[in-house]
């Protein structure tokens, strides 16, 4: 039997991002090479910066997808995509947290709003809510 046109699709670009990041932090690597790249990536890499999960990261352009190159920390146990992406009101956003983190003041919940991407705290903050991510 021969194979043609079984070409496997990405289904998730934030879900491969994430998974790549995980994986390379379990072998203790210090940089991980992630493509292709998306908005919604780069968004959700400065989110985890600002909480300092990691290091640097740099948009590489090849003309095609793109590349990022994050420089790693150590600090990541597990991460994830929420899958569907659920609409959580500003009212059940605590609900969300306690449901998703593992403790109280451990981890971060990304949501995407129609201010842009951005973590729990600072939705409530601006009171809003959104989609899971």
């Amino acid at each position: 039997t021969t194979r043609e046109n079984n070409k496997m699709v990405l289904m998730s670009v934030l879900n491969d991002c994430l998974v790549r990041i995980t994986n390379a932090e379990k072998r203790g690597k210090r940089q991980v090479l992630i493509r292709p790249c998306s908005k919604v990536v780069v968004k959700f890499l400065q989110v985890m910066q600002k909480h300092k999960y990691i290091g640097d990261f740099e948009v590489v352009d090849d003309r095609r997808s793109g590349k990022i190159v994050v420089s790693l920390m150590g600090r990541i146990n597990k991460c994830g995509v929420i899958s569907p992406r659920y609409d959580v009101p500003l009212t059940e956003i605590e609900k969300w947290t306690d449901y998703v983190l593992p403790s109280r003041h451990f981890g971060v919940v990304v949501l995407t709003t129609s201010y842009g991407i951005m973590d729990q705290e600072e939705a409530k903050k601006k009171h809003t809510g959104g989609k899971i991510l």
